[in-house]
């Protein structure tokens, strides 16, 4: 411990930037530029943090440079920022990982020699390429090209191979166990026949190209020479004929490149549109059923970007980038051997470029990705404040802060316009340099195959149908600045929305099923303690009995726990030690889904979604009559002023019922609560924004409501409680005060009687 401390000492993390990116109750999220690029640094930095007690999960992005960590209570929020600036230091001062233990997955490498590798493997192909072509000097010149020719594939080879499982291995070490093959495949998921379809046609289109190609070179060979060789043995003999003949099969060619061009087209867009809409279908199902803390945790606004922009990344890639990738496949698997049997000799230098633009295009998608993931962050957080201060717009005005406000957007687009225009300067200058050389290979093959020709060693007749065929495939290699673009925005996103369907759903009970129309609605607390990460205790060793068939009331100061007994009762949260029991069954053993079915509940802040009045009565019980609708909206004291509405229960209240008063808002959600008709309701302040007569009106209905059910009642105001069959007075600290009807709490002279005395101004008896 002594050597680790002094390590520590000894290095100065200032050295590396480590900043934090998100920060919510037992989970953080820390940029950390030391595992940029360095899948082996990133490895070691995990396991290092994950020998720290109370660390629960830890992972290290080497793509984004982000580093996840989850915590529990253990380890205070403080804390995590000096653990991992720490661990930083250690892994910056021993990069190999010298006397720590060994990752699950070891890596050949160090940090250093990885990174080189894309650079290493390449050079040493095209080195053994030129090398054996020395060794050969004396052999045909025949054999010379042949060498070179391999060198090139080889170098290719390796550069493919090596970005493949590069950001294969990144990926899958983002996504977390269990994710096995590559993002790719991993996106195509259950429609690889669709892609499959796709594959055939784009290949069968290409080959109709490139045939169409040689025909036009035929064409020309026909119009200087007067003949060409290939249709003499077809039975053309004239030079009449044979363009006769050329322009039946360029008629055909056309006709087979536009259809196929088009089938193709279709298949790829649909398979992007499968993909897109499967992704988001099944994450957000997945966002649906985790668990109400790490739903909260998250900005709604990066949740919603995953779900939109980066699913429609994935369909994107597949609709438009992933077939002019396998086009370029297709050309070169048919040009290659074409060129190696026909024209050996100029083979070398019309494909010299592919391993070198292969190279560049892999080599700045390493480059950029850390540059997207900051470009993604910082769009989020202006896409985060955009919404919030729109949302907040009344605040906003009433406190005269629009040009605050505005001044914050601007700066945030101006974190974004920067680095938007970093990444554009990298992918501007990849292009160009491919451009080129793209041009530089054109001209060699033409100063190269024409002496060839003028010297007699590849006939004419062979050059002049070959010689637009390899700038079709270099033209189209411009294009793959674009696509490695696309690539790498690709699996960014594909990162992003895992990391999402990584975090944990809400698990089932083990119990059999509960049946809500045989639910008594008797609930008990036995010692109870719970706190929310990071915090005090919540409730500390509470125990009370809520009977069965009653109206029972919660009261007490801000913080002392009431709305988190309701959580526990619906099992938003779960407690830490003690049970809640649901007619003697705990409720951690009952299924989430008829454990909620049988409550009914009313938040302090209702949430109404964007519809009409009915709707958002009849949201949960969509077969309800428009009769049960109205007697429901009667007895929350709604109907009369949904009356007054311009299209009465289809009048379109917009987002979170924008257009309705906060009394009228929970009119409708306690009118929502009546018509689901569940055996226990619980009502968190589902009064608070009514005025006093409304509330007395309401009071009444919930009265004949609560006849033959179990109701529980949070207030803080005692006259919406003070006709309950028991009051429970909660203290700070999640401790139960005291209990007893109104009149006996009252009679105690006790923290009742004075909240009582300063809500109604008036002693207790």
């Amino acid at each position: 411990m002594s050597s680790l401390l002094g390590a520590v000492a000894g290095f100065r993390s200032a050295e590396w930037d480590v900043s934090p990116r998100s920060v919510t109750p037992g989970r953080q999220r820390w940029d950390v530029k030391l595992v940029l690029g360095r899948p082996r640094t990133a490895e070691i930095l995990a396991a290092a943090l994950r020998r720290i007690p109370g660390i629960t999960e830890v992972r290290a992005n080497p793509v984004t440079g982000g580093v996840l960590v989850r915590h529990d209570a253990r380890v205070r929020a403080t804390d995590v920022g000096r653990i991992v600036r720490r661990a930083v230091t250690l892994v910056a001062a021993d990069p190999t990982g010298a006397g720590r233990p060994a990752p699950a997955r070891p890596e050949a490498a160090p940090a250093s020699q990885v990174d080189r590798g894309l650079v290493v493997r390449p050079v040493l192909a095209v080195g053994g390429g030129v090398a054996a072509g020395i060794a050969l000097v004396k052999g045909s010149a025949l054999s010379r090209q042949l060498v070179a020719v391999g060198g090139v594939a080889v170098a290719t080879a390796a550069v493919l191979r090596k970005a493949w499982r590069g950001t294969g291995d990144a990926s899958r070490e983002a996504a977390g166990p269990g994710v096995e093959r590559h993002p790719l495949a991993e996106i195509v998921g259950p429609h690889r026949r669709r892609l499959y379809e796709a594959v055939a046609l784009s290949v069968a289109c290409q080959a109709s190209e490139i045939a169409l190609g040689t025909f036009l070179g035929w064409t020309g060979l026909v119009l200087i020479k007067g003949q060409a060789a290939p249709l003499v043995r077809l039975g053309l003999t004239t030079a009449s004929a044979q363009l006769f003949g050329l322009a039946g099969l360029m008629t055909a060619a056309c006709a087979a490149v536009a259809g196929l061009s088009y089938a193709s087209n279709l298949q790829w867009r649909r398979l992007g549109q499968d993909i897109e809409h499967d992704w988001r279908n099944r994450t957000y199902g997945h966002v649906q059923h985790l668990e109400l803390r790490h739903l909260e945790g998250e900005r709604t606004t990066r949740i919603a970007g995953a779900l939109t922009d980066d699913v429609r990344q994935l369909g994107t890639f597949f609709a438009t980038s992933a077939g002019d990738l396998l086009q370029l496949g297709t050309s070169l698997a048919l040009l290659v051997p074409l060129f190696l049997v026909l024209a050996p000799q100029i083979a070398w230098i019309a494909f010299l470029p592919i391993p070198v633009i292969a190279w560049l295009s892999f080599h700045y998608q390493d480059k950029v990705a850390a540059d997207y993931a900051v470009s993604g962050e910082h769009r989020a957080r202006l896409h985060s404040q955009l919404v919030n201060t729109l949302e907040a717009g009344a605040t906003v005005k009433s406190f005269c802060t629009e040009d605050y406000e505005a001044e914050r957007i601007d700066r945030l687009s101006e974190e974004v316009q920067d680095s938007s225009r970093h990444t554009d300067r990298s992918t501007i200058r990849h292009a160009e340099i491919v451009r080129v050389c793209t041009t530089g290979s054109m001209a060699g093959t033409l100063l190269i195959g024409g002496r060839a020709v003028l010297d007699g060693s590849l006939p004419f007749e062979v050059f002049s149908p070959l010689i637009g065929l390899p700038q079709m495939v270099l033209l189209r290699m411009n294009r793959l600045g674009g696509i490695v673009d696309q690539y790498q925005r690709t699996i960014t996103a594909y990162d992003r929305v895992q990391r999402l369907r990584a975090l944990p759903v809400e698990t089932n009970g083990t119990g059999g099923p509960l049946d809500a129309g045989k639910v008594r609605g008797e609930i008990v607390l036995d010692k109870v303690t719970f706190a929310y990460p990071d915090r005090p205790p919540a409730l500390a060793d509470l125990s009370m009995t809520i009977p069965a068939g009653q109206v029972t009331a919660l009261v007490g100061a801000t913080g002392s726990g009431k709305t988190t007994i309701a959580k526990l009762l619906m099992r938003f949260q779960n407690a830490d030690t003690g049970s809640v029991l649901l007619d003697g069954r705990d409720v951690r053993e009952l299924s989430r889904h008829d454990l909620r079915h049988a409550i009914g509940f009313v938040a302090q802040d209702p949430f109404l979604f964007d519809g009409t009045v009915a709707d958002n009565i009849r949201y949960g019980s969509f077969g309800a009559s428009d009769e049960a609708v109205t007697e429901a909206a009667m007895k929350a004291e709604a109907h009369t002023f949904v009356a007054t509405l311009p299209d009465g229960y289809d009048t379109v209240i917009g987002e979170r019922g924008a257009a309705l008063s906060g009394g009228q808002r929970q009119r409708i959600a306690l009118a929502r609560a009546i018509l689901k008709n569940a055996p226990v309701v619980i009502l968190d302040e589902a009064t608070s924004a009514v005025d006093n007569e409304t509330e007395a009106a309401i009071q009444r209905t919930l009265r004949a409501f609560a006849a033959d059910r179990t109701m529980l009642m949070i207030a803080h105001r005692l006259s919406t409680v003070r006709h309950a069959d028991r009051i429970y007075v909660m203290d700070k600290g999640g401790v139960l005060a005291e209990q007893g009807t109104h009149e006996e709490l009252l009679a105690r002279h006790g923290l009742y009687a004075s909240l009582w005395q300063l809500q109604a101004g008036e002693p207790a008896a």
